[in-house]
């Protein structure tokens, strides 16, 4: 079994956070950019300039080759670019999709390290999340551009809190709390770096230098569109890999658009995850981050303190 050599004790590197001026680049480096998608990414570069911030776009960001933006070759040479130029002090998914994994290893990384910067995004976005992860740096689980093709009044807070994330004021947040929490009574205060992203793509990283090590850590997990079978199956996968054995909790976010199948699975989503969770490793649910509107900023790779009520909880972010 692979486990990244990130252990829980290690304090990773925080990129540089923006100030007034700085630049940052959108690119697609996976699902593709349709036609009508160029209003939205406007929208995101109107925003990001409404805050002070310059905007350049990948030279590759509406090429289209059949499912994805543009070839991998060119995908990655948009996202090799953003790594290795030192003026770019961020680099904002326009969108995901699928088609990440296909370049993380065609990268290199070496400027990179040396001069880290944000990654920012969510859904296939994971692969990046996970994969930087590994290589001791902090990432953004946040808003992509087609964020903002929600509805205006609905993002608010989301585009509140991925404004704080990265101009480096303080992540706070705190949740009603699910009558499907599971807490022992001894686990009211929880610490650990928060990592993980989406269900099917951290799936996908098993086995691969890309893997998380959840040792010691939160496990935040979220997902779109899938059959509660398919749901089980990859958490299965997780737990057979170690997933679920010495983390310190696991915080759920949105299950979204769980599709129906003709085989009645037989409870409820929540159920299902306490089911496949170990009884020991506390699990708090409704965290407002993954696939609908309010999809609340979270720094992967940083220390968050967990304390749990009866009815709510809060997620703080250390400084």
């Amino acid at each position: 079994m692979i486990l990244s050599s990130v252990n829980a004790q290690d304090k990773l590197s925080t990129p540089a956070y923006l100030q007034i001026g700085d630049t940052i680049v959108i690119v697609a480096p996976a699902g593709i950019l349709k036609q009508y998608r160029k209003a939205t990414v406007l929208k995101a570069v109107k925003l990001a300039e409404s805050w002070g911030l310059k905007v350049v776009l990948g030279k590759n960001l509406y090429k289209q080759n059949n499912h994805f933006a543009g070839t991998d070759v060119e995908r990655c040479q948009d996202f090799q670019d953003a790594l290795d130029n030192p003026n770019i002090k961020a680099i904002w998914a326009a969108r995901g999709g699928y088609g990440s994994v296909r370049i993380l290893d065609l990268l290199d990384y070496t400027k990179f390290k040396q001069q880290p910067k944000w990654i920012i995004g969510y859904s296939d976005i994971t692969a990046f999340h996970n994969h930087i992860h590994t290589l001791g740096v902090e990432t953004i689980h946040g808003m992509m551009a087609s964020s903002l093709e929600e509805k205006p009044e609905e993002i608010i807070k989301t585009i509140a809190s991925f404004k704080k994330s990265l101009f480096g004021e303080k992540l706070s947040y705190k949740i009603p709390s699910s009558k499907y929490n599971r807490v022992n009574s001894s686990s009211k205060i929880i610490e650990g770096q928060i990592i993980g992203g989406n269900l099917a793509i951290l799936s996908s990283m098993l086995g691969s230098k890309s893997q998380l090590n959840t040792n010691g850590k939160i496990l935040f997990i979220e997902e779109i569109g899938e059959y509660k079978y398919s749901i089980d199956r990859m958490l299965q996968s997780l737990k057979r890999a170690g997933y679920f054995t010495n983390v310190n909790a696991v915080i759920i976010g949105n299950m979204s658009s769980i599709r129906k199948n003709s085989t009645k699975w037989g409870s409820a989503i929540e159920q299902l995850i306490l089911d496949v969770v170990p009884e020991n490793i506390p699990v708090l649910f409704d965290f407002p981050a993954g696939h609908e509107a309010d999809n609340r900023a979270m720094i992967f790779g940083r220390k968050v303190k967990l304390t749990v009520g009866s009815k709510q909880y809060s997620v703080d972010f250390e400084d």
